[in-house]
């Protein structure tokens, strides 16, 4: 494991035991086994270090939701796989799904600029996933920027609230497939 995926993994297990704000450049190297040098030889400030992270988080949380999604399944065995998979990409590291969406955003012009990067990746993401034949034959594909946004601005919420109320995110998966099914679906 190199330096820099240390230090996203120190990162990380600092924010589920003590949440972003509360985590200091010293929590981060103690999780890494690695030395405060080494931090800054590879990232400028924790924030640049957050945004790392986000990052990688959002890649493997966008490959795992493609793999769930079989193109040549009927359309509602579509969304539903990909709202699940999302749901359990989320659910399964709820302190850096909430850091995310709540804590992420105030970090200044350059995570503001991250964000909206992975907001963009994620509604390319259901483009594609819409651009099927199965959805075409139904109607219903390629789903417009502007529906994929409203879904995904959506679910981010939906996961905040259920998430920050302690609830297990996957208690919101048939709420989250009626959405994604009436948004994405037929009229």
């Amino acid at each position: 494991m190199t330096a820099r995926e240390r230090l996203l993994h120190g990162l990380a297990a600092s924010i589920r035991e003590r949440g972003y704000r509360d985590t200091k450049v010293s929590d981060i190297v103690a999780h890494a086994r690695t030395s405060r040098r080494t931090f800054y030889e590879v990232f400028e400030t924790k924030a640049d270090c957050f945004l790392a992270l986000m990052h990688e988080v959002n890649q493997r949380m966008q490959a795992y939701i493609v793999a769930a999604v079989d193109p040549d399944a009927p359309w509602e065995e579509q969304v539903r796989a990909g709202v699940t998979a999302w749901i359990e990409a989320m659910g399964s590291q709820p302190e850096l799904s909430v850091s995310w969406i709540r804590e992420f955003p105030s970090l200044g012009p350059e995570a503001a600029r991250g964000q909206r990067a992975a907001i963009r990746s994620l509604t390319r993401m259901l483009e594609t996933l819409t651009d099927t034949p199965q959805m075409r034959k139904a109607g219903l594909g390629p789903v417009s920027r502007e529906r994929a946004l409203i879904l995904v601005g959506g679910l981010r919420e939906l996961a905040a609230s259920v998430l920050e109320q302690g609830k297990p995110l996957a208690s919101a998966t048939g709420p989250a497939v009626d959405a994604a099914m009436a948004l994405l679906g037929p009229g």
